[in-house]
């Protein structure tokens, strides 16, 4: 196998583009459905993301209000990108998380990323609901 592998979620949301960019920006909110961090969104900053296995750091590539989100995902020897994009439907939004950037040799950092994915976005739709 050559080149780099990428995986992608999508999800559908009952809730409009601006809630769930809130959920996806803001630390306290990111932190119920994905782990804790120090997020800004803001092209450049750099923040952590910790949970009881170690810790990844990012940095914010891309944050365009409502429609994309983009940051560096570094944990050991994994350099990969998590990209989000809000795409607006009439009954809500559509969710798309694409994580790209593993190696052939990194079947299992692979595999754990097609795992905890989806149940990553379970969480931010059970947030999401208990959201204003």
């Amino acid at each position: 196998m050559t080149g780099t592998r990428t995986i992608v979620v999508e999800r559908e949301y009952a809730h409009p583009p601006e809630k769930i960019w809130r959920a996806l920006t803001l630390p306290h909110l990111i932190e119920e459905w994905l782990m804790k961090n120090d997020f800004a969104a803001t092209v450049g900053h750099r923040f952590d993301l910790s949970a009881a296995w170690g810790v990844v750091e990012c940095q914010v590539r891309e944050a365009e209000p409502h429609r994309t989100l983009s940051y560096s995902w570094h944990t050991k020897d994994l350099a990969s990108v998590v990209t989000w994009t809000l795409t607006p439907t009439a009954s809500g939004t559509r969710l798309r998380m694409e994580q790209s950037g593993f190696l052939p040799d990194q079947e299992p950092y692979y595999r754990g990323a097609t795992v905890a994915w989806p149940r990553f976005l379970d969480s931010l739709g059970q947030s999401l609901a208990k959201m204003d």
